[in-house]
């Protein structure tokens, strides 16, 4: 019995991208699934580029790939409808799919999104989740639809989220949970019997992206909430930072301190107390730092206590 070939248009970028088209690739052609145009975006040079390139993978299959600005342009449209792709599908894909373009694939569309819908829909759902101090967190398959992340779930996998992990070590842990999950559900939903589980949005939670200002330290809150902010934003994202005595410095490593740690008459801040440095924070807790940047180098404690206190208007250390 011949096997109907079915056709795909894959929207994708960053490393979850690479994975899963990975994935198509590998175990799509087992099943008769054919890529015929992969959508994603030029890299900008302003950008910390640290993952992999979805275009330089489609190019070693020779797939035709094409990076438009804004996927709603008519010429996008037009790429697409001549790939007359059955499925379409968006792997960390950073715009959304206008509903017109999602209508050309007859079997659906589908997006993985980087949380366990629906809780962090939105931007960036790995840096909120180790932001909000959660458990664990995961890969989910969905239909997509007008709203962002609101579509039927098709597939979810969770995976852990540890006490000291980085946002960073988590989206390593998402990237592959995407990979799993789109191998377990990819055989039922080309033949057209996955399941479609409601994504009820009334549980869930929306989230829209950060901005640089976004990792500034206030020292004022807990030291779990200051904890949570250096990790959710450590390298290779922009790192959390503080100005202080008209100086800026990036906390790119650390560790909640044990409450046991004495810090009594300290300032809220970055402070040295017995050669270490400690982030103390508005709970009379601290963080023991172990990596600051200052001038995007990485400095040691001898030389932050040179830079802070010689200026008149820093505090001693205690």
């Amino acid at each position: 019995m011949t096997r109907t070939l079915k056709r795909a248009v894959v929207f994708a970028y960053h490393n979850v991208g690479v994975r899963c088209l990975s994935v198509l690739l590998a175990r799509g052609a087992e099943l008769g699934l054919e890529i015929t145009l992969v959508v994603t975006h030029q890299d900008n040079p302003q950008e910390n580029i640290w993952f992999d390139s979805v275009a330089a993978l489609a190019a070693e299959h020779h797939i035709p790939t094409i990076t438009p600005d804004d996927p709603a342009a008519p010429e996008v449209f037009a790429a697409v409808q001549a790939a007359r792709p059955d499925f379409i599908f968006s792997f960390y894909y950073r715009h959304m799919l206008p509903v017109e373009l999602l209508a050309l694939a007859p079997a659906g569309a589908y997006n993985m999104h980087g949380s366990l819908l629906p809780k962090y829909r939105g931007r960036v759902p790995v840096n909120w989740a180790v932001l909000h101090g959660e458990t664990q967190t995961g890969a989910s398959l969905h239909e997509m639809a007008a709203k962002p992340d609101a579509g039927a779930l098709i597939g979810q996998t969770s995976v852990p989220i540890l006490p000291d992990d980085t946002a960073g070590l988590v989206f390593e842990k998402v990237t592959v949970a995407a990979e799993q999950t789109l191998w377990r559900v990819l055989p039922d939903l080309l033949a057209g019997r996955a399941a479609r589980l409601p994504n009820d949005l009334s549980q869930g939670s929306y989230f829209g992206g950060r901005k640089p200002e976004d990792g500034r330290i206030d020292w004022q809150q807990d030291a779990q909430q200051v904890y949570n902010l250096i990790r959710a934003v450590a390298p290779p994202y922009p790192g959390a930072f503080t100005d202080q005595a008209g100086h800026r410095f990036v906390v790119t490593r650390a560790r909640l301190a044990a409450p046991a740690l004495e810090i009594a008459n300290l300032p809220t801040g970055l402070q040295v107390s017995d050669n270490t440095l400690l982030g103390v924070c508005g709970d009379g807790r601290a963080i023991v730092v172990h990596s600051l940047l200052h001038d995007d180098r990485v400095i040691d404690t001898a030389e932050f206590a040179r830079l802070i206190y010689s200026s008149p208007h820093s505090l001693p250390s205690k």
